[in-house]
């Protein structure tokens, strides 16, 4: 199975597995086992490449000091053979929960002398919260068995740069944050958010041949992982890039360096720290070396998410440098302590990211001061407005500021990117587009009508420091009006049709064939058939044949680049290179939005870049694999894993048969359809039985059935009915029909399932290339062919709503009305009652405007 496949997997098991115990504490559990797993088949594979026989490594322990050495000062620790994560999986039910005691008591004695800031302590968070696994040893080792079952198939070799392990992971934090309610901002930022803060990093710092990152409250180390990721794209090496970490909670400081570690990040590139970021500042220094491990901390890159408006202590802080050239925060809001922080700490031509509440916008008092001076101290380059409700345990409104020691401009960008979200559960979610569309705004820098706006600083200034994204960027929807003439006597405003100029330059000559001017502002549709008009105009035509030669050859473009050099390409570069692609070709076509195209290449991405993975790891002969199909099915009230016929490793079943195979497959289709016909005539029975029919034996009323076994001696007795008879002789002879038909179905589905298992695993490389490209690149192509096609179904809507909208005016509702009032009268006159009854009538009818 793919990476993603083995992520929901492992996170499924992994929730029922917690029973009652909170997400938030439970992912220490996996992802302390999974670092642990990590490290130990690390050292297995060490000592294999350095000519270490299998069985001589069953032999290494903590005894032989010049192995431990050896291992040491190759990997900064060392593990003994009875502790490997290897050795517990083969003691199958004779492990115990001592066996982890012990390992990670020798684990911490063993760490290298040069290696104590990475490793030291990293278990303590599993160490102490082991014995909640369960109140006996007995229940701590089986729960702790079950675990390491679950995750002994995560892939934790190099050859896949670690990406498998690393996807793995952040799935598996991602998942508990949004469990965990409140407590998942202490340490994970939504992946999106994360990647947006990198990419405006990485576009700031891509010249660069060396780099420092560093995030002052780390959480999981997610958002310095990323912008490791995003800038190693430009950059020869990754191993240029280090990356510094600060966190004040001791587990989740723990997952910091798990995950940096677990990246394949050089254990010399990280440096980590646990303590209070705005009371324990850098530099940092060894307490057995201070002078000789003196290390002030200027970086090139700082990016944070702090928790929001948290409670500090200004007291005595002006003179400290962070803060001297600015003011102090509020006792109440550290918002702009975390902010300062974070300046203090860039180079002269470093930038900073941070995600704060809205309010350090607009506040007053202290923070107004230092918004102040930031912007008269040109620190200030864009403010972005996020959805709200995007990050997990807050629904409150969030920005991301991007500051710079630096700058070459005065002004201020502004981006109100509140609008551009996906409803994901209970929360929102940015889009590969929305991200997008944030950076490039960023690299272009100019003024976007209701989306971002470059502001002087004179016109900040004007606003007295308000930073207030409404007050320079106004993102809300045209409210919807009525014109009263129209309204009153019929025709469409020529003042609302002007409100489609963008597709009257697009398409010059169709206003004129969709519409008839009476020579006053007000025009009429020539024809009801909107689209007949819209699909056969010249201009709408030149317009679709445009956008089929901007992708002319787009497709055999994607194939040579994906399919011919599937197993040497560089991932994350080559979805760049295509992307640019598209927005090249699409950079002349008017109306269409190039961001909706850039989204369906991404929709596609993960789907292509997971098989891609695997090609890359396992030769293209993946495509001929075929795996058991293991679903978990309850027996004896326990869940097992049980095989459930075959599914491509690379290639769908579904996929194959449609090619190669249609022929099976449509007979089958014809079948199941035959089957879905007869079980509705069955219905139509049931349902046409009379109520007479229903009270008698043959039929189960709590079940809305017939009963088969009751329905021969039903048919033979001669005292029931004819047409009763009949019912159920017909009736049995559906049953006695789609019997037959699923028997045959079940035969043929079984060899259908082996017809195809055995086409996948004889494909010509030929036909491989020929179903990669019917998984990849046909969807894409599919999606992106479609952009013109919605584009004009949604105009010819639009259209056909302002027509509507002054269709029916007002006098022709007041004719209705009066039409409606004389037919209720007559009505009214042909009733009969009493004196009253005929009182209150007429009073009714002089109201409906009779007399």
């Amino acid at each position: 199975m793919n990476k993603q496949q083995l992520a929901k997997k492992i996170w499924e098991s992994a929730n029922k597995m917690r029973s009652k115990i909170e997400a938030s504490e439970y992912k220490d559990y996996i992802l302390g086992f999974i670092f642990y797993k990590f490290l130990s088949d690390r050292e297995e594979d060490f000592l294999l490449k350095n000519d270490f026989a299998e069985e001589e490594i069953k032999s290494v322990n903590e005894e032989d000091a010049e192995v431990v050495e050896f291992v040491q000062s190759g990997l900064g620790y060392f593990i003994s053979y009875e502790n490997l994560f290897s050795t517990w999986i083969s003691e199958g039910h004779d492990f115990d929960i001592a066996n982890v005691r012990d390992a990670l008591s020798a684990f911490s004695r063993l760490i290298g002398t040069n290696y104590k800031r990475v490793f030291d302590g990293i278990f303590q968070t599993l160490e102490t919260g082991l014995s909640n696994l369960g109140s006996t040893a007995k229940e701590q080792s089986k729960a702790v068995r079950d675990l390491l079952y679950l995750i002994k198939d995560i892939p934790m070799d190099d050859k896949q740069d670690y990406d498998v392990l690393g996807f793995i992971y952040e799935y598996l934090i991602s998942n508990f944050a949004a469990n965990a309610g409140k407590k998942a901002g202490e340490f994970y930022t939504p992946h999106e958010v994360s990647l947006l803060m990198s990419e405006i990093i990485a576009e700031h710092l891509k010249d660069r041949t060396e780099i420092k990152i560093y995030d002052p409250c780390s959480g999981s180390g997610s958002l310095l992982i990323n912008i490791g990721k995003s800038v190693s794209k430009h950059m020869d090496s990754k191993d240029n890039i280090k990356y510094y970490a600060q966190e004040l909670k001791k587990n989740t400081y723990n997952l910091t360096r798990m995950n940096l570690v677990m990246r394949g990040i050089l254990p010399d590139n990280i440096k980590v720290r646990n303590g209070d970021t705005l009371e324990e500042d850098w530099p940092d220094f060894e307490d057995s070396d201070p002078i000789g491990t003196y290390e002030p901390l200027y970086v090139d890159a700082v990016t944070s998410n702090p928790p929001y408006s948290q409670k500090w202590d200004p007291t005595d802080k002006g003179n400290d440098p962070r803060y001297a050239d600015y003011g102090t925060a509020p006792k109440g809001k550290a918002d702009y302590a975390f902010l300062l922080h974070d300046l203090y700490h860039i180079k002269p031509d470093g930038i900073m990211t941070i995600v704060l509440p809205h309010g350090v916008l607009f506040r007053g008092g202290e923070e107004g001061t230092i918004r102040k001076n930031l912007i008269e101290k040109n620190k200030i380059d864009t403010i972005i407005g996020l959805p709200s409700n995007i990050f997990f345990g807050t629904g409150i409104p969030t920005i991301i500021m991007v500051l710079k020691q630096k700058r070459n401009n005065t002004d201020t960008l502004i981006i109100d990117a509140s609008k551009g979200f996906i409803k994901e559960g209970k929360n929102n979610k940015l889009r590969a587009c929305d991200i997008r569309k944030i950076t490039d705004a960023i690299k272009n820098r100019k003024d976007i009508d209701k989306y971002c706006k470059v502001v002087s600083r004179d016109e900040i200034r004007a606003n007295d420091y308000n930073l207030n994204i409404p007050r320079y960027v106004d993102s809300s929807e045209k409210t919807e009006s009525y014109d009263i003439y129209a309204s009153m006597f019929g025709g469409i405003p020529n003042s609302e049709i002007k409100d489609y100029e963008d597709y009257w330059n697009a398409f010059p000559s169709l206003k004129d064939e969709l519409f008839q001017s009476n020579n006053e502002p007000y025009s009429t549709l020539k024809s009801d058939n909107v689209r007949n008009i819209i699909k056969n105009n010249q201009d709408v035509k030149y317009f679709v044949n445009e956008y089929k030669n901007a992708f002319n050859g787009f497709e055999g473009y994607l194939k040579t680049l994906l399919i011919d050099d599937a197993e040497n390409l560089n991932i994350a570069k080559t979805e760049e290179i295509i992307s640019n692609n598209i927005f090249d070709r699409l950079k002349n076509i008017s109306l269409i939005n190039q961001y909706e195209a850039y989204q369906y290449l991404n929709d596609e991405w993960n789907t292509i870049s997971g098989d891609i993975e695997i090609i890359q790891t396992e030769g293209i002969d993946a495509a001929k694999v075929v795996d058991p199909n293991l679903v978990i099915k309850k027996k004896k009230e326990k869940e097992v894993e049980v095989q459930e016929g075959w599914i491509g490793h690379l290639l769908p079943f579904d996929l194959i048969q449609s090619k190669y195979l249609l022929k099976e497959k449509r007979e089958l289709i014809d079948k199941e359809n035959q089957v879905s016909e007869i079980d509705s005539e069955i219905n139509d029975i049931i349902e046409n039985l009379t109520d007479e029919e229903k009270e008698m034996e043959f039929y189960d009323d709590e079940y809305n059935k017939i009963v088969d076994k009751l329905i021969k001696q039903f048919i033979k007795d001669t005292d029931v009915e004819l047409e009763t008879r009949e019912k159920l002789r017909n009736y049995s002879s559906l049953v006695t029909k789609k019997k037959e038909l699923n028997k045959a179905l079940k035969s043929e589905i079984a060899e259908l399932e082996l017809n195809t298992k055995s086409t996948i695993e004889n494909l010509t490389y030929e036909q491989i290339d020929d179903s990669l490209n019917s998984k990849w690149i046909e969807p894409l192509m599919q999606s992106i062919n479609s952009l013109p096609i919605k584009l004009l179904n949604d105009f010819e809507s639009k259209i056909d709503l302002l027509s509507k909208k002054y269709e029916t005016t007002y006098s022709d509702l007041e004719e209705e009305i009066s039409k409606t009032e004389k037919s209720l009268i007559s009505m009214l006159n042909d009733l009969e009652g009493n004196d009253y009854d005929m009182l209150g009538l007429d009073e009714f009818k002089m109201l409906l405007g009779g007399k």
